[in-house]
């Protein structure tokens, strides 16, 4: 795993929770939670095809 993807990850945290905040503070709740929810879609097609290396790794190690 890169340390760079764990910037990645940060700075969309960071900034999906600002424009949220916003979002809220404007009355519309319904876009902070699009908002929300495209940031934590994003994160997983970050993340899943690492998790899915880490399984095939252990596939591999043990023999499976």
């Amino acid at each position: 795993m890169d340390v760079s993807l764990i910037f990645k990850i940060a700075a969309v945290g960071i900034l999906v929770s600002v424009v949220s905040q916003v979002l809220k503070q404007s009355g519309r709740e319904e876009h902070a939670f699009l908002t929300s929810l495209a940031g934590l879609i994003l994160v997983l097609f970050w993340i899943v095809p690492l998790i899915y290396d880490l399984f095939e790794t252990m596939r591999k190690m043990f023999s499976l």
